[in-house]
This record gives C-alpha cells, structure tokens and sequence, in this order.
C-alpha cells in the first residue's frame, strides 16, 4: 500500500511538471536561456566568438543534450560548431549552428564568427583575442501542442515562428596557463518585438565571464580548474564551478557544481526560487590523437531532484591538422 502510494505521488509530481514546462511555453516568456551545456569547457566557441581558432587547426565539435529525461517536453538541444585560422594564425573563423526544444517551443541559431588573435609574446603562444559574430535567431511554437481549458487571448492553435538578425561579442585571453573570458549575445535580436499578437519568447541578452587555469599535478596529471558566470536580465544568474583532471593527454575527468547567485537586486523575480541547481559528471576520451568524445551527466539538486532520469549530453570532436601549423603546445582550453 505504501509503494502504491509513494508511485502515486510521484506519477502526480510527473504531470504536474510537465504542465509546469508546457504553461511555460504557452506564455510570453521574458527570461529565455541560451542552450545549456555542460561541456563547454572543451570547446569555448559555444559562448565566446573570440575563441574561433583557439585550437589552431580545422576543429570540429558538436555535442547532443538530452535534459530531465523521461519528462515529457523537456529540453532537448543539439549544436555543431567549425572554426579553424587564417592570416598565418592571426584570425581565427568560425561557423556555429545550433537548435533547442522546450515544450512546444523550438529555437535554431546559426553564427559566423571572426576574431583577431593579436600576439602577446614572441612565439605567440599569449594571445589576446577580439570577435564578433553575425548570424540569424529563428524562435517558433508549435501551438498544437499548448492544451488548455480555458485558452488565453491570441493563443496559437498551429505554429508561429519569426526569423531574427543577431550579433554577438567576446574578448578572449589565454597562454599556457590561464585563460579568461568575456561575451555576450543576442544584442541585436533583444530590440526586436516578436511578441506582438504571439506566444513568441522574447530573446534576452546573455552575459558569459569565465576563467581557469592549468595546474601540473605530476609529470602526467594535469588538473584544470575553472569558472563560469552566466547572466541575463530576465532570470537568476548562474554560476558554475568546475574542476577537471587530465591523465597522460589521453583522459579529462571531473566535475561541476551549478548553482544561482545574487549578483545584483532583481526584484522581477519570483521571491522563492531555489538557487540549488545541479551537479555534473563529465568525462572526455582521446581514442585518437585527434578524436575527442565526451559524455556528461547532470543531477538535479534543486527542485527536479527525484522527478526525472537526470541529463544525458554527449559530445564529439575532431580535428584536421595542418602542415602550417606554429602550435608549440595542446590546446588545454
């Protein structure tokens, strides 16, 4: 009687935050996040144009979340990102493409990246790079998937979907040691109303400052730790904590710690969110010199705990050295 009970309630808890994700995307939603990752320590492009050729060769990475699983209309999210140099290392390219699914809303971005490297010492192996990035934001609705007994003024009942321009900027420092840096983006889409008669989320600016460095624990254990704030103006701010272990350039292992912080007063905000948030598992393999494959985990500490399978992402990258290329150390960052 007892386990019949406690399946009960958590059957009951299942519905309830399923209709919780589905109310969200119904409503205008003034606070969207950028895709989360949880793996974008081994590849900053994701939230830095400056990183485009950091690893100085032709990179090629891109990761699939999976997140709350077993939860109906949970999010899921894909991206593939290519950068590589030119100007004899000097600039770096990069092409980005991603998409996310959360309930019955969808979002697909697609950026062209530039930064300019500039030498901070003589065999270039500081640098201080400056990028930009250009591209379009597409923000959709299925309505077909909003059900409600008492339907709200305009709400679709087929799909919505609007195209944006967009911009974003970064600045990006690193050496053989340290490397921090600074971004933003959605700085173009936030002045475009796609509110107006539609269920559309509003894009946000979002603000990304990081930092880490590398540590040798041994002649073949490396330990990287690492931090990373995110922010935007619609919802609570977000910091990761990250510590990751590197044996013999063949295996990173570690951890991450997401949790919110009170940077400044928002008083928009719902007074009683949690700031507990996750913790992450992550591994990344080599089982080619230039093949990476990372898996993490995410277990939900906050209020999620318990009510699904956890978040699985994967990722995949590989790259293509060339001849000319000046690097004198690995790419740790």
């Amino acid at each position: 009687m007892m386990l019949f009970n406690w399946c009960d309630k958590y059957n009951y808890m299942k519905r309830i935050l399923t209709l919780v994700i589905l109310m969200l995307s119904a409503r205008m939603l003034y606070a969207q996040q950028d895709v989360q990752q949880s793996q974008y320590m081994f590849n900053g492009i994701y939230i830095n144009p400056a990183y485009a050729g950091y690893k100085q060769n032709l990179n090629l990475h891109s990761f699939y979340r999976s997140q709350w699983t077993g939860m109906p209309g949970a999010p899921v999210s894909m991206s593939l990102a290519v950068d590589a140099i030119a100007n004899d290392g000097n600039v770096g390219l990069a092409l980005q493409l991603a998409s996310d699914k959360l309930g019955a809303q969808n979002f697909f971005t697609a950026y062209g990246n530039y930064a300019y490297r500039l030498r901070m010492n003589a065999d270039g192996s500081s640098r201080l790079a400056l990028g930009f990035g250009v591209g379009v934001m597409q923000v959709g609705i299925d309505g077909s998937l909003l059900t409600t007994n008492d339907p709200e003024p305009y709400q679709p009942t087929n799909t919505q979907s609007k195209l944006l321009p967009d911009a974003r900027l970064g600045v990006y420092y690193s050496d053989d040691k340290y490397y921090a840096g600074l971004s933003a983006d959605n700085l173009v889409a936030q002045f475009i109303d796609v509110r107006i008669n539609s269920y559309l989320a509003q894009p946000k600016p979002h603000f990304y400052l990081t930092a880490g460095m590398l540590v040798p624990l041994s002649e073949d254990i490396l330990i990287k730790p690492s931090v990373l704030l995110k922010d935007d103006r619609g919802g609570p701010t977000s910091l990761d904590l990250n510590a990751f272990l590197l044996f013999g350039q063949k295996l990173w292992l570690g951890a991450s710690y997401r949790t919110g912080v009170k940077l400044y007063s928002k008083d928009y905000l719902q007074r009683d969110l949690s700031n507990l948030n996750s913790i992450v598992g992550a591994v990344e393999l080599f089982p080619l010199e230039n093949l990476r494959v990372g898996y993490g985990y995410d277990v939900s500490i906050g209020p999620l705990k318990g009510y699904s399978g956890g978040t699985h992402e994967i990722s995949v990258g590989f790259y293509l050295k060339s001849p000319k290329t000046r690097m004198l150390t690995p790419r740790y960052f």
